[in-house]
């Protein structure tokens, strides 16, 4: 039996159990050699161990290089869903499992709140996905949520010289413990006619913006250009 590793990590290793391939019918092999397109099964537990584009190892040859180009797909909107009924929880968590298996993006973790009881804490790539998810669990799994505010991330500088990632408002440490924090920033562009430059660029500067240009185009239109806060957008 040969044994695999994903991308150099040793907590996803897993045992071979079949390789093939598929075209022009399903025959299996002894191996599979760089340009051959193919199928391996393997002992793998949860589909978020084989995520698409990682590059795929023999156990012992661990050192050997990965394809440059893979990233771990990182949420930048966070916000919890609650089951009205606390009975829900179980139904809620089993219906995210499933969600999650095609949607490498969705990311999600227990959580409870003093208000809201036992729920969960989920990132999303936005905040298109985030209403997308909302509407997959209420229209494929009859889940009824209540569904926080989204925030994003925040990364926080503690005094001592530590860093930690914030993406919930209630795990922020004391404001004595912090030096400084850095929050995530949209290079945004804005495509206005004339008439509403003004009320825009009063919104952004209202909204924390940096205006970084602004440009005509044509007679009747102007890019403005701003650095805004992403807390500010989602907000």
């Amino acid at each position: 039996r040969q044994h695999i590793v994903f991308g150099q990590d040793p907590e996803r290793r897993f045992e071979v159990q079949d390789i093939g391939a598929f075209s022009p019918h399903p025959v299996a092999l002894d191996r599979l050699v760089a340009g051959e397109v193919g199928f391996f099964s393997a002992s793998i537990k949860e589909v978020r161990h084989a995520k698409v584009g990682d590059t795929v190892l023999d156990a012992g040859h661990t050192d050997a290089p990965v394809l440059p180009g893979f990233r771990d797909v990182k949420p930048m909107v966070f916000a919890g869903f609650f089951p009205i009924q606390s009975s829900g929880y179980e139904a809620l968590r089993d219906a995210l499992e499933k969600l999650r298996l095609n949607d490498a993006a969705f990311s999600f973790e227990p959580e409870s709140s003093q208000a809201l009881g036992f729920g969960f804490r989920c990132g999303f790539l936005g905040l298109l996905h985030m209403n997308i998810v909302q509407e997959r669990l209420e229209r494929e799994f009859g889940a009824e949520l209540i569904t926080t505010s989204p925030t994003t991330v925040y990364k926080i500088h503690m005094r001592d010289g530590t860093l930690k990632w914030i993406d919930n408002p209630s795990a922020l440490p004391p404001a004595a413990e912090i030096d400084h924090y850095e929050e995530p920033i949209v290079a945004m562009k804005i495509h206005t006619p004339t008439d509403y430059v003004g009320p825009l660029i009063k919104l952004c500067e209202d909204r924390r913006g940096s205006q970084t240009g602004l440009e005509y185009v044509g007679t009747s239109r102007v890019v403005i250009s701003y650095d805004l806060p992403f807390a500010e957008v989602v907000y």
